[in-house]
């Protein structure tokens, strides 16, 4: 699925995104396992597609492709019959790019700065696995290849240069970093969390990753929260166990939907001293709290509530917009980048034409030559003859277009000529 060599390719990118479409259309519209394999199918065979690459998150649902022409209606209609959907509806919920913006858009996507928490970087990983399943279903060819590899290469310069993902932005993530900065190896520290919704979810991964040394999630039924636990090799109890779990926990983050504050300050001055007043970190993104106010006044406890967090990512989402405005920068640095290669490559294609064509008239005007010393004729008038013959042949067709261009006035050809020549253009004839 390889465009022509001949033909200058067409790139586009084609779908619907959190920007554009509600919800329930970006449900309709995102492709499962089963229909990414489906669809590939049918895209393999499609006869506008040369190549083409599929990315469907939660959040986006888009094409990127080398079409044989710059109209993205048929993908249009084929997206529309293949989710079943009113044609119109997914037109005016759908944004299409081409070329330069196709090439800028996809890197734009990458680096985070399209996404809904502006510079996450779990979509670069997205847009890779895309770019695999492209390959393993030979959907993609050179082209395609070539912008995939350019974006991976921007993406990387942006996150290196810019720092845009080094300032979390998410509650779970707000936690865990402040959590770093006061337990400077979490390797030696115990979390005690406490719920087992979305947020916690978030935290226990973050705090595995960060390489935490043991986590323990309280949760009012223990079975709801004994699969988070195992993922995240920790252990799983009920909320009694809260009180003894307290004495080991060096970090403690609540959120849950309780009424009333699960953790009252006799609770936790008890465990302080148990823990010899070594140091305790607690977050509570629960509201209402989970945890007394009255615990901050605590000598060794650090409090933090949700508030203090939104005040964490408020900093760092100023600091990502403006790492964003960098990454902008580079992005169009990227973009220019490619399109110049592809240009180039485009060149290479007329320049080995012309260089083949040039091939042929010296071989048969050097084949005349040879003929002729064989036969004796006096070398030096051969060789005048040869080069006098092979100039003219050479010159002739330029010669031709050029004396053409100039009866059609057409100036613009005429001193495009001399810049490829490489000769100073004359002064356009006034007559």
């Amino acid at each position: 699925m390889t465009a022509p060599a001949t033909e200058p390719m067409c790139f586009i990118a084609f779908g619907i995104n959190h920007k554009t479409a509600p919800v329930d259309l970006r449900e309709r519209v995102a492709f499962t396992p089963a229909q990414l394999s489906e669809a590939s199918e049918q895209l393999r065979a499609h006869p506008a597609v040369d190549e083409v690459a599929v990315l469907s998150t939660c959040n986006r649902t888009e094409l990127y492709g080398v079409l044989r022409q710059p109209d993205v209606a048929p993908l249009l209609e084929w997206m529309s019959q293949f989710h079943h959907l009113d044609i119109q509806s997914l037109a005016e919920h759908s944004y299409v790019y081409t070329n330069e913006g196709a090439v800028g858009h996809l890197m734009r996507v990458a680096c985070g700065l399209d996404s809904m928490v502006l510079g996450e970087p779990q979509i670069l990983g997205q847009i890779k696995d895309a770019y695999d399943f492209a390959r393993e279903t030979e959907l993609m060819g050179n082209g395609l290849d070539a912008l995939f590899q350019s974006t991976f290469s921007t993406a990387k310069r942006v996150r290196s240069e810019t720092g845009i993902g080094a300032h979390p932005v998410s509650v779970a993530y707000a936690a865990v970093n402040l959590a770093q900065r006061i337990f400077s190896e979490l390797s030696d520290s115990r979390a005690l969390l406490i719920g087992a919704g979305d947020t916690i979810e978030l935290v226990a991964r973050h705090l595995f990753q960060a390489g935490i040394k043991e986590v323990v999630i309280a949760n009012r039924t223990v079975q709801n929260a004994e699969p988070l636990a195992e993922e995240v090799q920790g252990r799983a109890v009920g909320l009694e166990r809260i009180p003894h779990e307290l004495e080991g926990a060096d970090i403690v983050i609540s959120s849950t939907s309780a009424d009333l504050p699960l953790l009252g300050k006799g609770m936790v001055e008890r465990a302080l001293k148990v823990r010899r007043h070594k140091p305790m970190f607690m977050v509570d993104i629960a509201v209402p709290r989970d945890i007394e106010p009255q615990v901050a006044e605590l000598d060794d406890v650090f409090l933090f509530t949700v508030d203090d967090l939104q005040e964490v990512i408020n900093e760092n989402m100023a600091a990502r917009r403006e790492a964003a405005e960098q990454a902008e920068g580079l992005i169009q640095e990227g973009v220019n980048h490619f399109i110049r290669s592809r240009r180039v490559r485009d060149a290479g294609q007329l320049i080995r034409r012309y260089r083949e064509q040039a091939q042929t008239i010296a071989e048969l005007e050097l084949a005349q030559a040879l003929s002729q010393l064989q036969q004796g004729q006096d070398p030096e008038v051969v060789l005048k003859r040869f080069a006098r013959g092979l100039t003219n042949k050479w010159l002739h067709e330029p010669t031709v277009r050029m004396r053409q261009a100039s009866a059609d006035n057409r100036q613009d050809l005429l001193l495009a000529a001399g810049q490829v020549l490489g000769l100073e253009a004359d002064e356009p004839s006034k007559h």
